[in-house]
C-alpha cells in the first residue's frame, strides 16, 4: 500500500520545452547545452523536445517525424543527437539519411521508412509547429521554461546559464511547499 500523503508531495518536474528545427546548425550547437542541462538536473527537470521545422531546410519536416518514429520505437533522445551532429549530412542527402541512421543505431529502419511513406507523424509535427506560432517562437532553437521564452536563434551565449536559474528557482519554489 502506498502512502498517500507522500504521493500528494511530489510536485511534477518543471520543464524545459526545446523547440527545434532538426536541420538546423543553430539547434546542433544548442546540443551541448541541452546535454549538460540533463545531466546536470536529471529527472527533475524534464527537457520535451517541441518541433519547429522551418521552411527554408527542406529535410527539417522529415526529420521531425522521423524523430517521433524514434520516439515511438523508445530512443528519441539518441536519435535526435545523432541527427543534430550530421545537419549538413541530412542537407545533402535528404530522407534516405533518415532511414540510414535508423540502422545505424540499431531501430527499425523498415518502419522509419514506412513512417516517412504513410505520414503518421505528420498531425503531431503541425500540431507543434502551430503551438510554437501561437506562442511567438519564430526561429529556433527557441527555450520556454516556467512561463518565460527564450530566443537562441539569435544569440545563444548565457542562455544555459538563464535556463538554469529559472529551473533552480522553479525546483526552490517546488520546496517550499
Amino acid at each position: 500500500m502506498s502512502d498517500s500523503s507522500s504521493d500528494r508531495s511530489t510536485a511534477p518536474a518543471p520543464v524545459l520545452e526545446v523547440w527545434c528545427d532538426l536541420q538546423c546548425p543553430d539547434c546542433r550547437t544548442a546540443l551541448d547545452d541541452l546535454r549538460a542541462l540533463r545531466a546536470r538536473y536529471g529527472e527533475r527537470l524534464e527537457v520535451r523536445l517541441r518541433h519547429f521545422p522551418l521552411e527554408k531546410n527542406k529535410h527539417a519536416f522529415a526529420a521531425a517525424q522521423a524523430a517521433e518514429e524514434a520516439w515511438e520505437q523508445g530512443r528519441g533522445w539518441p536519435y535526435v543527437e545523432a541527427l543534430l551532429g550530421r545537419v549538413e549530412e541530412l542537407g545533402r542527402r535528404g530522407e534516405p539519411f533518415l532511414v540510414e541512421l535508423a540502422r545505424e543505431l540499431d531501430l527499425d529502419a523498415e518502419e522509419f521508412d514506412t513512417a516517412l511513406i504513410d505520414g503518421r507523424h505528420i498531425l503531431f509535427v503541425d500540431a507543434d509547429q502551430a503551438e510554437g506560432k501561437a506562442i511567438g517562437v519564430t526561429g529556433t532553437p527557441t527555450y520556454v521554461i516556467g512561463g518565460e521564452r527564450l530566443d537562441g536563434g539569435k544569440s545563444q551565449e548565457g542562455l544555459r546559464e538563464r535556463i538554469e536559474g529559472i529551473a533552480d528557482r522553479l525546483l526552490a519554489g517546488q520546496q517550499e511547499h
